[in-house]
C-alpha cells in the first residue's frame, strides 16, 4: 500500500521541522521529521495500531500517536493511505483537525 501525504500534512511537517530546528537545531529537526515519516510509511503494515477518529463527520479517518504528534489518515479510493494532517498533542485536536479537513 502506498502512502500519500496531503498538502496540509506536508505543510505541518515543514512547520514541525522549523520549530524543532529553532528550539533544538537542524540535526534534531531532521531526526524528528524523519521519525514521523518513518512512522507514516509503516502505517499500512501496522493496522492494529490504527485508532478511529470518533467524530461522526470524519468517518473512515484514523489516527496514530508518534512521540508528540498525531498522524491523521484514511484509506483512499485507489487503495493508498492518505496522510491528512499531523498535529501536536497539545493542540486542540478536534478543532485543528476540522480546520485542516475544511469541515
Amino acid at each position: 500500500m502506498q502512502v500519500r501525504v496531503f498538502p496540509i500534512a506536508r505543510e505541518r511537517l515543514l512547520d514541525i521541522w522549523q520549530y524543532t530546528s529553532e528550539e533544538w537545531g537542524d540535526a534534531q529537526a531532521d531526526d524528528y521529521v524523519r521519525g514521523l515519516m518513518t512512522a507514516a510509511l509503516a502505517l499500512p503494515t501496522k493496522r492494529h495500531l490504527w485508532r478511529p477518529v470518533k467524530e461522526r463527520r470524519l468517518s473512515g479517518v484514523y489516527f496514530f500517536h508518534h512521540r508528540h504528534h498525531y498522524l491523521f489518515f484514511k484509506v483512499l479510493e485507489e487503495g493508498a493511505l492518505g496522510i491528512l494532517s499531523i498535529l501536536h498533542e497539545n493542540m486542540n485536536l478536534p478543532d485543528r483537525l476540522r480546520d485542516d479537513m475544511e469541515l
